[in-house]
């Protein structure tokens, strides 16, 4: 299997970037079910159903989303899921009431006809909590990745009333139809006009669409209540780059985050790596705002088998951390051109953005899979370790001095950023699994995996507490103990993908 494993100490000798930058927890992961530097609170294993997507916290409630739909496709041991007659269990959105966190109990679902239903899932949740609104953004999902019966899916994002009672039995109150489908969703509020909030979007989906198609997608949403939505502007990024490498790798813009003061954006792209744009004119309120891009594509940071995720700032520093997300060998039919996906996956990359036309690679974090050398060993060799599983990356919530990123089957690890530059480990938490799920996720968790954590979703820092969702496991509050401790008991609210709460004090 031919890997992009290009000397990546040519690359940050070139860079000027010192040893001490390549960051490794190494020796052994730690086994199934332990943990170091956290104490589980509360779990709950949200019926067994399998295949859990993103939360949501409103007080003390949380929400969380459903990654496949509500048909009946079941997951066979290998090959692309096509046959039927295994009902997906509890489809759609669940409410849990957490007001004691050790006993997290689930209150209600939104099912079908609102949520849940065939061909469509229920993949990322927010709440906007000065208006009570809990936003459900609903999209087309697929068999190979989603275990989807296929049906003609309009993107939507139901907005649903958390008043009084509502929170714990939520309303629809309002729909949003986007022009395309959305994939990941940054969720800005203004931190002058609270009344005031924006959705940045990013349209990964999009692969097949005309190159002058929009990837990136910026609406009001100020008005949702009352069912008003304003695209205020679309843009594409990937057309900027070289015919080229458009014509041998897949290019798109996966996520999107922006600076705590809102001037400027950050583009994990696929395929192309990282870029920064200003967005100052949507934060500030432009008549006609549109983005302005500070990293020539030429000037991108390189490195191998870039599956660009998630980029987050670090908060009062000059950097940006950047995870990839690479999957087992199950994906490599899918990809274009050469196959690049499984061992040793994807890991943290550090950018310096203290010049965003020239933004660099400053350090990087791995574990053990993330090496090549783990590729030769009995486990990386294994196909049952690695065509149904991840040791990859995956959604990074970031503090200043702390980053908790959800690392698919190595858990939930802890990350010291007190220094940039030499990032070391800070504790992890790996869940013992569920003996069995409902749906297992098809690229991720297959019942022949020898893992089955599978960490997903942005961890949300909820009044000093971590909450996480692992896809198949469920929902997980954590206590963290470890270094800098005191700088997360001190968060009353904290999410890699929107600016709420802490992040609006952050500089």
């Amino acid at each position: 299997m031919r890997r992009f494993l290009a000397s990546v100490s040519i690359l940050l000798a070139t860079l000027g970037i010192t040893a001490g930058a390549h960051a490794s927890t190494g020796g052994r992961q730690p086994a199934q079910g332990r943990s170091s530097n956290f104490e589980l609170i509360g779990h709950n294993p949200l019926f067994g159903r399998g295949m859990n997507a993103a939360l949501a916290i409103y007080r003390h409630f949380v929400y969380v989303g459903d990654r496949t739909d509500g048909g009946d496709l079941c997951v066979p041991p290998s090959g692309v899921p096509s046959q039927h007659g295994c009902p997906h269990s509890h489809p759609g959105v669940l409410v849990l009431n957490a007001v004691h966190p050790a006993h997290p109990e689930i209150v209600d679902r939104i099912g079908p006809p609102l949520e849940g239903n065939v061909g469509e899932t229920a993949r990322e949740l927010r709440v906007w909590p000065r208006q009570r609104l809990l936003m459900v953004f609903n999209f087309a999902c697929g068999a190979a990745f989603g275990d989807c019966t296929s049906a003609t899916v309009t993107p939507t994002v139901r907005f649903y009333d958390l008043t009084g009672r509502n929170a714990a039995h939520p309303k629809l109150i309002s729909t949003y139809r986007p022009s395309t489908q959305p994939h990941e969703i940054y969720f800005w509020v203004d931190p002058r006009h609270r009344g005031r909030a924006l959705l940045f979007m990013t349209t990964f989906e999009n692969d097949n669409a005309p190159l002058g198609a929009p990837n990136l997608i910026v609406t009001d949403i100020s008005r949702a209540r009352q069912g008003v939505f304003h695209e205020i502007a679309t843009t594409n990024v990937v057309k900027l780059y070289p015919k080229s490498l458009l014509q041998r790798t897949e290019v798109d813009v996966h996520s999107i985050s922006l600076s705590p003061d809102g001037r400027q954006a950050y583009l994990s792209v696929w395929g192309g790596t990282f870029l920064v744009l200003d967005s100052s004119q949507f934060t500030q309120g432009a008549a006609h705002p549109h983005f302005k891009l500070l990293t020539p594509i030429a000037s991108r940071p390189r490195w191998p088998n870039a599956h660009a995720h998630s980029a987050v700032p670090i908060p009062g520093s000059p950097y940006v951390l950047t995870t990839d997300e690479v999957y087992g060998n199950y994906t490599t039919p899918f990809d274009i051109g050469q196959q690049t996906d499984g061992c040793p996956w994807g890991w943290v990359h550090i950018i310096n953005v203290a010049d965003p036309a020239h933004p660099a690679i400053a350090a990087q974090y791995r574990l053990r899979q993330n090496h090549a050398s783990y590729c030769h060993t009995p486990a990386g060799q294994n196909p049952n370790n690695t065509d149904f599983t991840s040791y990859s990356t995956h959604n990074p919530t970031v503090l200043p001095d702390l980053a908790f990123i959800d690392w698919h089957s190595n858990g939930l690890q802890a990350v010291n950023l007190a220094s940039p530059l030499h990032p070391a480990s800070a504790g992890f938490f790996r869940p013992a699994p569920l003996k069995t799920v409902v749906t297992a996720d098809p690229a991720l968790g297959r019942d022949a995996s020898v893992n089955k954590v599978i960490m997903w979703s942005y961890p949300i820092i909820n009044k000093g507490l971590i909450y996480v969702v692992d896809i198949r496991n469920g929902l997980y509050i954590l206590h963290y103990t470890g270094p800098h401790a005191s700088e997360v008991a001190r968060i009353r609210y904290l999410e890699g993908n929107s600016n709420r709460g802490t992040a609006m004090g952050f500089r």
